[in-house]
């Protein structure tokens, strides 16, 4: 019964249509550059920390950009050396004072 009903409902006219199109066309491209941002900033990051160019990180917009940064990162030997952090160590011998 409530099925019947909803076939007999207007639809939206045209207007309306119209006005939801061009409030969606004004924000989806500031939600694209958002989303973009919150991908591409922490790969920047990542790419320098890594000594590769930080300019690959754009490779997020291609499609399966992101996927093959991945796979870069992920086998590619990465040009920075670790840190050497230097345990406890023996103090130098004391001098006799004079």
């Amino acid at each position: 019964m409530q099925f019947a009903f909803f076939l007999l409902q207007d639809g939206p006219n045209t207007a309306e249509i119209q006005k939801m199109a061009f409030a969606l066309m004004a924000i989806m491209p500031i939600l694209m550059i958002v989303g973009l941002a919150i991908i591409i900033l922490p790969f920047w990051f990542i790419c320098k920390k890594a000594g590769f160019s930080p300019w690959l990180s754009l490779l997020n917009i291609v499609p399966f950009g992101t996927l093959i940064l991945i796979y870069v990162l992920a086998f590619a030997d990465w040009r920075v050396l670790p840190v050497r952090v230097p345990g406890w160590q023996v103090p130098p011998p004391a001098t006799p004072l004079t």
